[in-house]
């Protein structure tokens, strides 16, 4: 990267000649240290951490709705009421399926035809509307957003979000904020069967071999192992282990070596090998099926509720829906399922993950609306306030739920997720609320408010087992390179993709794994690997 962070030398000048502040305009300075002018009709002249956010005005507010439909939109949902009694901000949605919310997202964007407030963006996301000005470099007004600072500064998340900035030294998207790194996906097993065949629930991925193994010999004609996700999710739990990366968790292809202090590419690595090398081993056997890389989700499902199969990669949802489905298969109190601690690797008892998730980018043209001030404390209050989150996820209290000595229950007609099976009402379908479009980030007493009894040790066993590996120093692209980068990456990805699957099912020997990374060289390695250094050096550089 030739180009480095934008200074920002006519700052004194600029602030000389602003003697004159318009009454309908506030100064607002942000992280990149640009003074600019925010038009504040409707905003609160004092809002702080802690205040509920009411608008002066009440105005009406666009934003893109990616639509779930296992609980599809509703125009009369309580929770756009609520918003609107409780802020004087009227919603607007544009509503739009999930299955094709990113390709319509970068289209309305393109267009210009995209709402103000653009919710359900992964960081990372952001990186290809950056050049042309489309969004909003939203950290030069974080100072308009009292609870996100709050919380930023709290939790020590400051060196996560310098991940987010792109080579101008800004970042582009507000992500969603956690407490602490909170595990999900791991392996669900039939711990009844284990159990009764005197199996130990294995805590290593050596120790699911053995189990594997034993299970075979006791069931002949059972594949002691098969996934879902084509499993994606399985190698991206099992990589951090073996010291890499994989499947979900692949990403860019890169892996930060900190002894080198520079970025290899992951698929090359002997710890990638050696991860490849154990998966083979289960598959050559036939403890892994191999239909687990290929077969739809609903497949091995069927497989793992009929008894083909004893485990299967899952979350805190699917595990309560094999249950279901179990006792129909299996009959009740026939079988136990239960998630457990992803098992450790040759490098330990590791756990990766971000305390930042999906968030939300602001359309560029907020610029231009009389409204600004007012949105961005709107968006702070929504999305990073105590009160706002608890609302988004939880509802009314006295109405969805209620809260005594700190304990929020569901009211008793209100179900979610399993946890008042004798709800009439669900949380999600009939109200609105703990949808992906609003409910994310805070606290993690929030966050497990929600989890059941068994989630909350399977949470609290992965926190008291596990040591959390630290985040990578992040590659600003330029907006040139990072359309380099995107031509590079893919074929790369793709090859090592292949070869993955082809390694694993025995389908190619690994003993050519070493010609397999030198194969990568013809896709462009050496200049993916030499552009995404360069950056790195530049942005150590100038951070110094």
């Amino acid at each position: 990267m030739n180009q480095k962070p934008r200074k920002f030398v006519g700052k004194m000048v600029l602030a000389s000649m602003m003697t004159v502040v318009l009454a309908a305009c506030s100064s607002g300075t942000g992280a990149g240290g640009d003074v600019t002018e925010v038009q504040t009709n409707a905003a609160m002249e004092t809002y702080n951490v802690g205040d509920t956010f009411k608008a002066t005005e009440p105005f009406n507010l666009s934003i893109l709705y990616s639509d779930q439909p296992s609980y599809p939109y509703k125009k009369d949902w309580l929770l756009f009421d609520k918003i609107t009694e409780l802020t004087g901000v009227t919603l607007e949605p544009t509503i739009v399926p999930m299955s094709d919310y990113s390709q319509k997202r970068s289209l309305l964007i393109s267009s210009g035809d995209a709402p103000l407030v653009i919710p359900k963006t992964y960081p990372g996301e952001e990186s290809a509307f950056v050049s042309s000005g489309a969004i909003l470099p939203i950290s030069d007004y974080i100072d308009l957003m009292p609870n996100f600072k709050d919380k930023v500064e709290k939790w020590g998340l400051e060196d996560e979000l310098e991940g987010l900035r792109q080579e101008d030294g800004k970042y582009y998207v507000l992500p969603g904020l956690h407490e602490e790194v909170w595990p999900d996906y791991t392996l669900l097993v039939r711990t009844d069967v284990f159990e009764e065949n005197n199996i130990a629930i294995p805590t290593t991925w050596d120790e699911l071999y053995d189990a594997a193994k034993k299970l075979k010999e006791i069931y002949p004609d059972s594949v002691p192992f098969s996934d879902r996700f084509q499993f994606n999710s399985t190698l991206n739990i099992a990589a951090t282990g073996f010291g890499t990366k994989g499947g979900w968790g692949f990403g860019n292809g890169l892996t930060y070596k900190e002894d080198q202090d520079q970025f290899v590419y992951t698929a090359t690595t002997p710890e990638y090998k050696e991860m490849l090398t154990y998966f083979n081993k289960l598959v050559s056997e036939g403890l892994l099926d191999k239909e687990s890389f290929t077969q739809d989700d609903d497949q091995a499902v069927q497989k793992f509720v009929s008894g083909k199969s004893f485990m299967i990669n899952g979350n805190s949802q699917t595990v309560v829906l094999h249950r279901n489905d179990m006792n129909k298969t299996l009959g009740e109190g026939k079988f136990s399922v239960a998630k457990i601690t992803v098992p450790g690797g040759p490098k330990g008892q590791l756990m990766s993950g971000s305390r930042l998730e999906n968030g939300v980018m602001i359309s560029g043209k907020i610029q231009k609306s009389e409204n600004f001030k007012a949105i961005m404390q709107f968006v702070d209050w929504l999305y990073y306030s105590d009160e706002g989150q608890e609302f988004a996820k939880w509802g009314v209290e006295g109405e969805t739920f209620t809260k005594e000595g700190g304990t929020r229950k569901l009211a008793e007609d209100v179900n979610y997720n399993g946890l008042n099976p004798k709800g009439t009402k669900d949380l999600r379908i009939d109200y609105g609320f703990s949808g992906g479009v609003f409910a994310y980030g805070g606290t993690t007493d929030l966050l497990q408010s929600m989890f059941s009894e068994e989630e909350l040790k399977f949470q609290q066993d992965m926190k008291d087992t596990k040591e959390v590996i630290p985040a990578e120093p992040p590659i600003p692209y330029s907006s040139e390179d990072r359309e380099r980068v995107t031509l590079l990456s893919t074929p790369l990805k793709d090859y090592s993709d292949q070869n993955t699957l082809k390694f694993i099912l025995g389908e190619r020997n690994l003993s050519e794994f070493d010609t397999f990374a030198k194969e990568l060289d013809s896709q462009g390695l050496t200049n993916y690997l030499k552009l995404a250094n360069d950056t790195y050096k530049a942005y150590k550089e100038n951070k110094q």
